[in-house]
């Protein structure tokens, strides 16, 4: 619990606005250090077999110690105590806060004192010197660039900030003792920069000795600096959290979790009730044993390849959980592309590993994570309600892992020290975007092989991860890390569908296309129709009301996390009761819902989005065999789904060959052989965009996020024309630069509150209507069911119509007013429900 006063001490760190209570700068840089130091010290050094292993503790703890030494200066507490107002306005010391906001260098000084005190220590002393250097002058910012893309040595000029700028020379004279003799007992052992180093020198060991090229060493280097980062700003933002609303430290859980083998106890006993009355569920059992087996391997990179149907949430949540039982791991991850799946599996799990039924309280062991609701601009309020991923299983998106690795600004990184020591499951992981690859795959490799975790990655449609360049970042595992053993075999049991290509010459118009789904419909019972764009599934949608007569469906991700439930529990409903329906959704449908049509209609895209249509579609083998009609609108605008558009290309020219020779695709489009070759092709012609390239208007010249973030040969050649000589540091990286490119490209969301139904109206009211964090922080995580991503452009033109307002003041979250969400198909650009505006 943190120390506070009610007198103000002489240094002082932060006031508590509800009941004006100090928290002392000692006792801050005490508390993040000690945080800091448990969050590194999951970074184990590596050592030889019987002698225990070392961690980064110790610098944590340093990290955690220097990174608000500044605010020892006069210049800050003068501000500070200004803002906040324990200085009184007609005091000599009183400044004008709101002018000097931001502009008070507290930041710079621990670093110029680290940098200082190793970089003197040979040989290794200043690697080690510039990656603490790092963390300290980067925890408000975000990783600032090394080198910057016009060459300029940005680390050098940061480290050598005049004194009326740092004041290195003023806190050291005023810091408390306690402080700086505790920094110098842990820097002054032998081991303090010997261990940072061999955590180093494994990277470089591992890579230069199989023949791996620099940028490898490199990107996994900046990973290393990342996870530091990780440690500090988490730390720094629990323990800002706790202070500013100290009950939100009774909510955390600090690791201190249900014990894996209770959670496999209740696992287990939901399996051994489950029926086995059918050969498909017979077949999910037997994918369930092979991943209870596989649990006993030992730690690694391990691929999951299983049908779609085929039971792999459950069959990976054994393996995970064994798996953390036997090798003693911290948490376990799913990663999931979609925010449609996991609605769904986290409701299953949770369901199984919180039982309701015992009438216990079990705390939060299931933690859903996927909406951007705080803003990327983070206010210290909205900082205080982000999460860190403080429970056993977390279920979150690919994009906020991807944030977490590589994004820019300090939200997403907060959180990368939870992925080590965990089993990390990347569930369809083909989904995972081609031009993220190099960076994904060198980010796994860094999770396994020097944070002691396993990878686990899912899908039916395995991509080609470990054959892409190897110099520039290949996924690394081997067949024999499969843990199906005969994969052929399993795909070929659990065939349920028929692929029928159905190209036409100038495309499907929309009339023919409801005609199919109508004949479908009377033949089978049920359709599916699944399109490749939110407009097209509601021009669809609204044409299939006006002229099918059963009841029909629409699903995207306009609708909320409980709009979409509800609607599928009703289309569950139906299919269950065999009672007609037809849906039209966008691919959100597609990897790993859990429904089961008698037929689907797909727009062509990629094969592998295909397969997880196909895999809607007699999913739990009622029928003989489920239709999966493949089919190319005449009318469709994906020019600019750059993804959509060469995935269906090269599906189309697969096609072609399979009617050609279907043996050559073991007469099965849905076959590991098919979905090989559509790789081979897919990845062959992008090959080139697996970098994550970046225009010079992001760079200064073309160039990518992996060389950004590894050995920024451009900026460094810059350097070298200018200055005639190599920069003085060891790592060139551009951090901020690579992940605000990496933030410009991927067209990040923002998300916003909605008002569905009742329950969502009241959430709204009592949003609006809470001004105390620590009430808001039980809101948002409830929110996050009633929240819709936009892009940007969507989410200015809301603003600028009034559809949108802002809870509360410096939050950065809005919400929608009624009139502008639809109860069919949600969020709408223009009013659709005149009515709401009378109630709003």
């Amino acid at each position: 619990m943190n120390q506070t006063f009610f007198t103000s001490p002489k240094f002082v760190a932060h006031r508590r606005e509800s009941d004006g209570a100090i928290q002392s700068l000692e006792n801050h840089l005490h508390a993040v250090g000690k945080i800091s130091a448990r969050n590194a010290s999951k970074l184990k050094v590596p050592t030889v077999p019987g002698i225990p292993q070392a961690t980064l503790e110790a610098i944590g703890e340093v990290i955690g110690l220097l990174h608000d030494l500044g605010k020892y200066s006069k210049a800050f507490q003068d501000y500070l105590g200004s803002a906040v107002g324990l200085i009184d306005q007609d005091a000599d010391d009183y400044v004008n806060a709101a002018q000097l906001r931001g502009r008070i260098d507290h930041s710079t000084a621990g670093a110029q004192f680290i940098w200082q005190e190793l970089s003197k220590i040979s040989p290794h002393g200043p690697l080690c010197a510039q990656i603490l250097a790092l963390c300290i002058a980067s925890h408000h910012s975000g990783l600032i660039d090394c080198i910057a893309p016009a060459g300029e040595d940005n680390f050098t000029r940061r480290l050598s900030k005049a004194e009326e700028s740092a004041h290195l020379q003023e806190v050291l004279a005023q810091a408390n003792t306690s402080v700086l003799n505790r920094v110098a007992e842990l820097i002054s052992t032998s081991d303090f920069v010997e261990n940072l180093q061999k955590m180093a020198l494994s990277i470089v060991q591992l890579e230069h000795g199989n023949g791996r090229s620099e940028a490898i060493v490199q990107v996994k280097l900046g990973l290393l600096v990342r996870f530091l980062f990780s440690c500090l700003i988490d730390a720094d933002r629990v323990d800002t959290a706790d202070f500013e609303h100290f009950k939100s430290q009774y909510l955390r859980q600090y690791g201190k979790y249900t014990d894996w083998e209770i959670l496999i106890a209740r696992l287990e006993t939901y399996l051994a009730n489950f029926p086995q009355t059918s050969p498909v569920t017979k077949l999910r059992h037997e994918v369930s044993e092979h991943c209870r087996l596989a649990a006993q391997r030992r730690k690694g990179l391990f691929t999951l390849t299983v049908p779609t149907g085929g039971g792999k949430t459950l069959a990976s949540l054994r393996f995970a959980l064994h798996h953390a039982a036997k090798y003693g791991l911290d948490r376990v991850i799913y990663v999931i592309p979609f925010t449609s799946i996991i609605d769904q599996n986290a409701e299953v799990v949770r369901g199984i590993l919180e039982p309701v039924s015992d009438g216990i309280d079990h705390g939060s062991i299931v933690l859903e994570h996927h909406s951007n609701l705080t803003p990327d601009e983070q206010t210290w309020r909205s900082k205080i309600l982000s999460e860190n991923w403080d429970a056993p299983v977390i279920f979150t998106t690919s994009v906020q892992l991807l944030e977490t690795l590589f994004g820019a600004g300090t939200r997403g990184a907060r959180r990368m020290h939870q992925l080590a020591n965990s089993v990390i499951i990347f569930d369809e992981v083909q989904t995972i975007p081609l031009r993220s690859i190099h960076l994904f795959n060198n980010a796994i490799n860094f999770l396994v092989e020097h944070c002691a975790s396993s990878v686990v990655l899912c899908t039916a449609t395995q991509p080609l991860l470990n054959c892409v360049n190897a110099q520039k970042g290949a996924a690394r595992f081997m067949p024999e890390d499969e843990i199906i053993p005969n994969v052929p075999r399993l795909f070929t049991a659990l065939q349920r569908t028929e692929i029928l290509p159905r190209l036409q010459p100038g495309g499907w118009a929309v009339d023919a296309v409801v005609s199919l789904a109508a004949n479908e419909i009377k033949r089978s019972g049920s359709c599916l129709i699944i399109v490749n764009t939110r407009k097209g599934a509601l021009d669809l949608y609204q044409t299939c009301s006006q002229n099918i007569a059963h009841t029909t469906y629409h699903l995207s991700t306009s609708m909320c996390p409980k709009h979409r439930r509800e609607i599928l529990e009703k289309i569950r409903d139906h299919l269950a009761n065999d009672i007609p329906v037809l849906c039209i959704s966008t691919q959100l449908i597609e990897a790993g819902v859990d429904v089961d049509f008698g037929a689907v209609i797909r727009y062509v895209a990629g094969l592998d989005s295909i397969a997880q249509a196909a895999g809607r579609c007699n999913r739990n083998g009622r029928r003989p065999i489920g239709r999966v009609h493949v089919i190319n609108p005449a009318e469709e605008k994906i020019d600019r789904l750059i993804d959509i558009r060469m995935g269906r290309d090269v599906s189309m020219r697969l096609l072609a060959e399979y009617e050609k020779d279907p043996s050559k695709f073991d007469h099965d489009l849905l076959a590991p052989k098919a979905m090989a070759t559509y790789f081979d092709y897919y990845f062959f012609q992008r090959s080139n965009e697996m970098e994550y390239p970046v225009s010079p208007a992001v760079a200064m010249r073309d160039d990518s996020v992996l060389n950004l973030l590894s050995i920024n040969d451009y900026a460094v050649r810059n350097y070298q024309t200018q200055y005639k000589k190599s920069p003085p540091i060891l790592l060139r990286h551009a951090f901020m630069t690579g992940a605000r490119a990496f933030r410009a490209i991927d067209a990040p969301t923002q998300g916003i509150i909605v008002p569905y139904g009742a329950e969502g109206r009241e959430l709204v009211g009592n949003l609006c209507g809470s001004f105390k964090p620590e009430l808001q922080f039980d809101l948002l995580r409830r929110a996050q069911q009633f929240s819709v991503n936009v892009f940007p452009h969507v989410f200015d033109a809301l603003l600028r119509a009034g559809a949108i307002s802002e809870i509360g003041k410096e939050i950065g979250i809005f919400h929608l007013k009624p009139e502008y969400y639809n109860e069919e198909f949600g969020l709408s650009d223009t009013p659709t429900n005149p009515m709401e505006a009378l109630y709003a």
